[in-house]
């Protein structure tokens, strides 16, 4: 065999087949014909070991900390680009030139109003509903408002769609938002920049004017750069599983939705929020690193290492600083919970139990912070990460309708039920 080549033996029989090599990170072995010449399956729960899809958006090297948005370091884009360059970036392959640039934003910014039909949608839901499940359903029913932009065989319709999303999640998240509060919808202004818009859209009310500050608009912007797109994880898979059956581009965006949602997902900054306050003061951390420690104890510190990240997470680096800038802006002191944070980022600085394990605080454990020092509740946390992760989303959606290779996705399995059997009449049984 070729070193290009690989050789799969079972149940005495030999499959043969090409290595694939990517542009950078771990070659795959091709066995979409294991199954047709041996009559064999792999088997990967989660998928951890399986590529899906072939794909130039995202790289991510865990084991050294590295996060590439179509070759571009995430430092670097989130040091000095802002959120719609990097929106770009990931949906058509290339940094903006400046004409580029005032056009795309241009497009974004009128696109930003919803259908006003839409407000009464609102209305249906219970006054608490959690937002990600008003986002399930709103984003859902965009397919319902916008026929235009629907057949995903037409290029244009497929761009119209794209832009619509970006646009327009920032606007249904606010109303959400403002639907649980009992507060009335704000409409976009087209002379603020994305972010801006997003948080008078968040924060105005109709009786005075409301003002942007410039460095809580600039650390929201960096969270959806961190946030916007991080390769085939359980979302976007979602969403390519579900484009892959031809569903329309709202439907599939609004199952990723639905994926992100869960805890061990979209939630986990919230749940890093919630064990600050069960950890309540200062005084009680000891006792909590102590269970940390302790193999036998259940209880786990949330928002302290990463699945794929096996070093720090670069994401947490530029949040660190971020989360600070925040808090040094807001002049927030006497927060507990803010205090618990500070002081358990400290030890797991510096501890060498967390050191050694490789604990560091990961995006999660600071974007809640931060995120709660800008006035935000914890229900609110998906919903951001939502608005972010929608350009990731898309130009997944997007490469892989425009991949030929790509099939509808039909995962197998590995059957331990009961082999064939007889009905028995009921009146048998």
């Amino acid at each position: 065999m070729s070193a290009n080549s690989a050789r799969i033996t079972g149940d005495n029989k030999t499959f043969e087949t090409s290595v694939k090599l990517g542009s950078v990170g771990p070659s795959v072995i091709d066995i979409s014909k294991l199954y047709a010449e041996i009559g064999m399956f792999t088997y990967d729960p989660g998928y951890t070991s399986t590529a899906s899809c072939e794909s130039k958006i995202t790289y991510i090297d865990g084991d050294v900390g590295v996060l590439l948005y179509r070759g571009y370091p995430i430092e670097q884009l989130a040091e000095h680009g802002d959120f719609l360059e990097t929106c770009y970036l990931l949906l058509y392959g290339e940094l903006p030139t400046p004409a580029q640039k005032a056009d795309f934003d241009y497009r974004i910014t009128r696109h930003t109003v919803v259908h006003e039909q839409m407000a009464r949608f609102y209305q249906g839901f219970r006054r608490d509903a959690h937002p990600m499940s008003v986002m399930v359903a709103c984003v859902g029913a965009l397919s319902a408002f916008y026929h235009d932009s629907t057949d995903i065989s037409d290029p244009q319709q497929r761009m119209i769609a794209s832009m619509r999303m970006i646009a327009k999640m920032p606007t249904l998240a606010a109303m959400a938002y403002k639907y649980t509060v009992g507060q009335p919808f704000i409409y976009p202004k087209n002379e603020l920049d994305y972010t801006s818009n997003f948080l008078r859209m968040c924060y105005a009310v109709p009786c005075e004017e409301y003002k942007v500050n410039p460095v809580l608009a600039r650390a929201l912007d960096r969270i959806f750069i961190l946030h916007a797109d991080h390769e085939q994880n359980a979302s976007t898979s979602t969403v390519r599983l579900a484009g892959s059956s031809g569903a329309n581009p709202f439907a599939c965006i609004a199952a990723g939705i639905a994926c992100l949602w869960g805890p061990a997902h979209g939630g986990a900054n919230e749940a890093a929020l919630k064990m600050l306050a069960e950890i309540g003061t200062v005084d009680r951390i000891p006792q909590y690193i102590a269970r940390a420690k302790d193999k036998n104890d259940p209880f786990r510190l949330m928002g302290f290492g990463h699945r794929v990240y096996k070093n720090y997470d670069p994401r947490a680096k530029i949040m660190q600083r971020t989360t600070h800038e925040v808090l040094a802006e807001l002049g927030i002191k006497d927060d507990p919970l803010l205090d618990v944070a500070i002081e358990l980022e400290r030890i797991a600085l510096h501890d060498d139990y967390f050191i050694e394990k490789k604990l560091y605080p990961n995006i999660d454990f600071y974007s809640g912070i931060t995120l709660k020092a800008m006035g935000f509740p914890t229900s609110m946390f998906t919903v951001l990460f939502a608005v972010a992760r929608t350009v990731g989303w898309i130009a997944q959606w997007k490469e892989m309708i425009e991949d030929p290779s790509q099939r509808i996705g039909r995962p197998r399995q590995l059957y331990t039920g009961a082999t064939e059997r007889d009905y028995v009449p009921l009146s048998r049984r």
